[in-house]
């Protein structure tokens, strides 16, 4: 089967492409628009000579007698208007009727819709024989009756200007020539610079040894890069946590496993020794099996503590029925309680009602009522004169607002100096006589604090002795 991999990308590239790529594709953009601009810029001087000499030529406009317009250009004045090397001037001048006073015939007239009108010189841009030209042109008030206008044209190819324009335009495009790849080569530079922090960031992770999970220094990045550094803090921390709890489990496993296999070999070596006394040695097979059963408990509950405390039950959360749970493990331990003369029930909400739904785990939620149960078993004696009692129950809340699972028994219960302490692995209560790991309530306390639940130990009966032990325990209150 091919397996596509995902192209690696690099951000010093990806960084640089877009930072380079509009730059590049708005270097075109400028040309056009300095092409636009200095085609303004070279056409102001010459729109400029234009109109003065419209104006000049419109004051050799008069009236003679009888009533007539005449223009008159003397030589020298049409010898120096036909004197440009670069562009052709035209001039046309025309009376109050249209006609032609004097000029060039094929001038074209301003446009049709254009209202005559006596002002400033106007401009436009036309075609003359086959030419681009600007023209310049006014209506001028003759002095006769009506005071009709007559028009004053002057025209001139547009080569000085585009001259002008690419002289302008060579000015300003070719030092972007130079500054554009200086630009890229600054941005290239300025790059490296600010990703130096991450290779040093990487150089600093490198060279940490193996066991080394304390926190990076989050003040020594850059502030961008900070989320990032808080993102693996946290995970040195967690990983960090999780080596400690592998290794306090090796460490209690080893310890709690030592005594009941020692006592195994003993057992073993004094079964071994009693030869073909039977009564010994069926003795010693018995205290074999008991420290077979000490064992495998001790086993169990270690990798119940472990399972609690890497289960990772927020990723599997279901709607769980605490009650139909809590009636499961009580009849699975129906067989344990006769053989130990217990009175075990259950006594509370049925499966179904209202408010013993939750959100959990439920493989978390059955080992903690298991080991309350059987940790009520172990520490609860039975006798004829005092029958062991334990009582189950689940109920809603009386607001509502959560649901209580409880575990009574008539046992010696709890020292209140001591009811923090019994969390602890291992920690077992002063004075009982009871054999067990010490692991059950800290099983309790892990799946608890995993479902936001809130364990409490409470005397079950004050004002008896023993007082017995009421284990509550709150989920959603």
């Amino acid at each position: 089967m091919k397996i596509f991999q995902r192209e690696q990308r690099s951000l010093f590239g990806e960084i640089l492409d877009w930072m380079l790529t509009p730059l590049l594709l708005l270097w075109p953009v400028s040309l056009a628009l300095t092409w636009l601009v200095a085609q303004g810029i070279a056409g102001k001087p010459f729109d400029r000579a234009l109109e003065y000499n419209a104006q000049a030529l419109s004051q050799l406009l008069v009236v003679s007698q009888p009533h007539q317009a005449q223009f008159s250009l003397p030589l020298p004045a049409r010898e120096i208007m036909r004197a440009d090397d670069s562009d052709q001037v035209y001039y046309q001048v025309r009376g109050a009727h249209g006609e032609l006073l004097s000029g060039d015939t094929d001038l074209p007239l301003p446009p049709a819709d254009e209202k005559p009108a006596e002002g400033p010189v106007h401009l436009r841009d036309d075609e003359m024989r086959g030419l681009d030209v600007r023209v310049a042109y006014l209506w001028v008030s003759l002095d006769l009756p009506g005071n009709p206008l007559a028009l004053v044209q002057v025209a001139e190819t547009r080569e000085k200007r585009s001259v002008l324009a690419a002289e302008i335009i060579k000015g300003v495009m070719l030092p972007q020539f130079v500054i554009l790849p200086l630009a890229v080569l600054l941005v290239w530079l300025a790059l490296v610079r600010g990703i130096q922090p991450l290779k040093q960031l990487e150089e600093r992770i490198r060279a940490r040894t193996p066991d080394d999970l304390s926190p990076l220094d989050e003040k020594a990045v850059p502030l961008e890069v900070a989320p990032l550094v808080s993102s693996v803090n946290d995970l040195l921390t967690r990983l960090k946590d999780s080596i400690a709890t592998q290794k306090r489990f090796l460490a209690d496993a080893a310890h709690q496993l030592k005594t009941p296999l020692a006592g195994l070999r003993m057992q073993a070596d004094l079964a071994q020794r009693e030869g073909t006394n039977t009564a010994e040695l069926k003795r010693s097979l018995q205290q074999i099996g008991r420290s077979s059963i000490r064992a495998t408990h001790t086993v169990n509950q270690l990798l119940a503590l472990a399972r609690a405390e890497n289960s990772g039950v927020s990723q599997s959360l279901q709607l769980c029925d605490l009650a139909r749970l809590a009636i499961e493990v009580v009849r699975d331990s129906v067989p344990r309680a006769l053989e130990k003369r217990i009175d075990l029930g259950y006594d509370g909400a049925e499966p179904g009602s209202p408010g013993v739904q939750i959100q959990g785990n439920p493989t978390l939620l059955k080992e903690l009522v298991r080991n309350l149960v059987e940790n009520a078993m172990h520490y609860t004696p039975s006798t004829d004169a005092h029958p062991g009692i334990i009582t189950v129950r689940i109920q809603a809340a009386p607001d509502g607002q959560g649901t209580l699972l409880q575990v009574e028994d008539n046992g010696p219960g709890i020292p209140p100096a001591e009811r923090e302490l019994v969390f602890q692995p291992f920690y077992r209560a002063l004075g009982t006589e009871a054999d067990g790991s010490g692991l059950g309530l800290s099983i309790v306390q892990e799946i608890a604090r995993q479902h936001q639940a809130r364990v409490l130990l409470e005397d079950a009966h004050t004002a008896a002795v023993p007082p017995g032990l009421r284990v509550e325990v709150w989920f959603g209150g």
